[in-house]
C-alpha cells in the first residue's frame, strides 16, 4: 500500500507501569512531535498526559524542543511520565533495608547461640 507523498507514517508512545501503547499515525510531512501526538489520539485514551509538563524523546532520545523537532518518516515519538521515585532515593531504600536485614539477622543468630548455651547449661545442671 503506498502512502501519499505528502503523508508519512510514525509512531506514538507510551506507557504505564501496567499499560503499554503504541500508535502508528499518518501524519503531514513536516509535522512536529507535538502535532503528532495531538493527531494520534492518545491524548483521549490518556487524559493523564500534560503535554505542557510531558517530556517527550524519539527512540529514547529526549528532545527538549519538541516543537521544533520535525519528524522524519519511521520514527518513534515517546512520551515519558515523571519519575515516582528518584533512582538516588530508592538505591538508598535498598540499602537501608538491606543493613537493616543484615542486623536483624545477626540480632537472631546472637539470641539462637544464648538459647543454645542456655539450653547446654541447664542439660549438665544435675537439679
Amino acid at each position: 500500500m503506498e502512502m501519499p507523498a505528502s503523508k508519512m507514517k510514525i509512531e506514538v508512545a507510551y506507557a504505564k507501569p501496567d499499560q503499554q501503547c503504541v500508535l502508528e499515525v499518518m501524519v503531514p510531512i513536516g509535522c512536529d512531535m507535538v502535532q503528532a501526538i495531538e493527531l494520534s489520539g492518545i491524548l483521549e485514551r490518556f487524559p493523564e498526559i500534560d503535554l505542557q509538563r510531558a517530556k517527550l524523546g524519539v527512540f529514547g532520545t529526549l528532545e527538549k524542543q519538541p516543537t521544533a523537532r520535525i519528524l522524519q518518516a519511521g520514527e518513534r515519538v515517546e512520551i515519558y511520565r515523571p519519575l515516582t521515585l528518584d533512582p538516588k532515593d530508592r538505591r538508598r531504600q535498598i540499602a537501608k533495608a538491606k543493613q537493616l536485614a543484615a542486623t536483624k539477622a545477626k540480632e537472631a543468630k546472637a539470641r539462637a547461640a544464648n538459647l543454645a548455651k542456655s539450653a547446654a547449661a541447664l542439660s549438665t545442671d544435675p537439679f
